[in-house]
């Protein structure tokens, strides 16, 4: 004959309120901003300084989308495109933002290297955006669990 065995679980309700509360948290958008803000300060700070409307043209954007996901792109405030794009006397139209960034050919013909201030803004601070959205993200857990 077999014999049964019996286990039991203290604390399971507790357990299944505190995982609730855990799905309630409200740390992924504010976490995902603060890392994203270094991004921003960053890509500010780098821009070229020839007339100061590309640093005023920088904006941080937050993707629509589903709740409990955010993402944030460091873009190009899409409202100063009349500033920002240029069109030649032939029709050809170019994007004073996207120029700066990966470089362009000039009248004479001579390349312009890209200065990469967007692009450098992020990689250069990757792991201190992964740290404070993280350590943002642990805070807001500890915050429901408590």
């Amino acid at each position: 004959m077999a014999r049964k065995a019996y286990v039991e679980i203290r604390g399971l309700d507790e357990l299944r309120k505190s995982i609730k509360e855990l799905g309630k948290a409200p740390g992924v958008t504010p976490a995902a901003r603060k890392g994203m803000t270094i991004a921003y300060d960053a890509a500010i700070s780098k821009a070229p300084e020839d007339t100061g409307n590309l640093k005023r043209g920088i904006i941080m954007k937050k993707e629509r989308g589903r709740r409990g996901k955010a993402v944030y792109q460091v873009t190009m405030d899409s409202n100063m495109n009349d500033i920002f794009v240029k069109v030649s006397k032939d029709g050809k139209r170019s994007y004073y933002p996207a120029a700066q960034e990966y470089g362009f050919i000039t009248r004479g013909g001579e390349y312009k290297t890209g200065r990469y201030f967007m692009r450098d803004a992020l990689k250069d601070n990757q792991a201190k955006i992964e740290k404070t959205i993280i350590d943002s993200m642990w805070k807001s857990i500890d915050k429901a669990l408590r």
